[in-house]
């Protein structure tokens, strides 16, 4: 009984394996869905980890060419407003939420969207889009920024992901 209770102390009292690598999953088209895989990314390279983004659904706007600029903050139905439903959908409410999410963010030191794509991708991550949403979609591989590496498919992703830890935000 005391060696099984002296190997369960070790095994707690080691320090955690540090992460090496990281997979990040970018589903969503708003400014409040695209940043947290973005900061985390960035993060992640800072602190030398390996990291690839992959982008699939409304997370492809953050590398469209035609959308890149143009993210929102999503105002209806969005809990993390904390407001009723209907006062997002007044028009220009969404406007008025992503022009003050960016002046905070500015404050910060964030980047706007594309100018943290191409730090990203200078820092060395791989950038992805999920080939069924660019099919589903009718895009093709000239619909993205030049910092996206590849068009690929969710295996691919899984193959490029062996041994990382996945982040789906």
């Amino acid at each position: 009984m005391t060696d099984v209770i002296q190997e369960l102390e070790e095994q707690f009292t080691e320090a955690p394996e540090p992460i090496k690598k990281v997979c990040i999953v970018i589903s969503k088209g708003s400014l409040e869905g695209v940043y947290p895989g973005l900061i985390m990314a960035n993060g992640a390279r800072m602190e030398g980890i390996e990291a690839d983004v992959f982008f699939t659904f409304f997370g492809l706007d953050a590398i469209r060419k035609d959308r890149i600029a143009k993210i929102k903050v999503a105002t209806v139905g969005n809990p993390g407003m904390h407001m009723p439903t209907w006062i997002g959908a007044i028009p220009g409410m969404s406007a008025i939420a992503t022009r003050m999410m960016k002046r905070q963010m500015e404050k910060l030191d964030i980047p706007p969207v594309p100018e943290f794509i191409e730090m990203i991708s200078d820092s060395g991550a791989g950038l992805y889009a999920c080939k069924a949403t660019v099919e589903m979609f009718g895009l093709d591989e000239g619909s993205f920024v030049p910092q996206v590496d590849e068009v690929i498919t969710v295996g691919e992703f899984y193959e490029r992901a062996a041994g990382a830890e996945i982040v789906f935000t």
